[in-house]
């Protein structure tokens, strides 16, 4: 089994693959003080309640934005299943991530964890949303290349700032409110985040269309992908799935490039 892990500023996902296919799935709240010994505690009632114990992962792939737990992840990946994890990044996805970036190094391992799986899936060209404590927009060019993107505040991270600085307003569900012309002050933040959200998305993909000057394939993913999605007039999938598929892929191809390095030293 491969255990696919996608630590993000907010929230953590776990993914469980057996034979190529995710079996279990969770997320639970990032913290990003806990220390290796701490994670694997987190971790280990997940997989118990699966009937899945650390020892049956041959595997682990990371992706994470948060630098100590990368770490902090390292070490528990050795501790349970006695390999190191690998790492998702634009060197180590190697042929599967081509890109004219300048600087691939400072490419997001989510970032290029969602490029992988959303060419491999959908083909090129396509463009990922990824909504997370960033609004992440990833561009795949027609020849299949990692042209850029955008970075943007997510969804939750505009509406904690808007609560915590705007003392009469108390946080609310993000839903959809039914209505652009909020008749009380719940629909009028919800119509403000949520439709705000998604005009704010398909204004950028147009830009991004007339950039390439050609559309392509839009896809959602992340934790609010399926609400504002649903709002969007570009948004033409939702794979909340996706960047642990990347991760999944990324690993693979990696476990490939080893075997056929080991088989060429004997």
């Amino acid at each position: 089994m491969l255990l696919a892990i996608d630590v993000g500023n907010t929230q953590t996902v776990f993914g469980v693959y057996r034979e190529g296919l995710l079996r279990h799935r969770w997320r639970v709240a990032t913290n990003k003080h806990h220390t290796s010994d701490e994670l694997r505690v987190k971790l280990a009632p997940l997989l118990a309640s699966e009937g899945i114990e650390t020892s049956d992962l041959a595997g682990v792939a990371l992706a994470s934005v948060v630098p100590q737990l990368t770490e902090a992840w390292r070490t528990a990946a050795v501790r349970m299943t006695g390999r190191e994890a690998l790492v998702c990044s634009a060197e180590t996805a190697g042929a599967l991530f081509a890109t004219g970036y300048p600087n691939p190094r400072e490419i997001g391992a989510d970032r290029v964890a969602d490029a992988v799986a959303a060419k491999a899936l959908y083909g090129a060209p396509v463009v990922v949303v990824d909504f997370g404590t960033a609004t992440n927009i990833e561009v795949i060019d027609a020849e299949g290349r990692f042209a850029g993107g955008v970075i943007a505040p997510g969804v939750e991270t505009s509406a904690q700032a808007l609560f915590s600085r705007a003392t009469k307003l108390g946080a609310i569900d993000l839903v959809d409110p039914h209505t652009a012309i909020g008749s009380n002050t719940e629909q009028a933040i919800q119509a403000g985040i949520v439709y705000g959200e998604a005009d704010r998305v398909d204004g950028l993909v147009r830009r991004i269309f007339d950039q390439l000057g050609y559309r392509a394939p839009v896809v959602a993913t992340g934790g609010l992908a399926p609400r504002v999605a649903a709002q969007s007039r570009t948004i033409t999938a939702t794979n909340p799935e996706l960047t642990l598929e990347g991760l999944r892929l990324v690993y693979e191809a990696a476990e490939g490039r080893e075997g056929r390095s080991e088989e060429a030293t004997t």
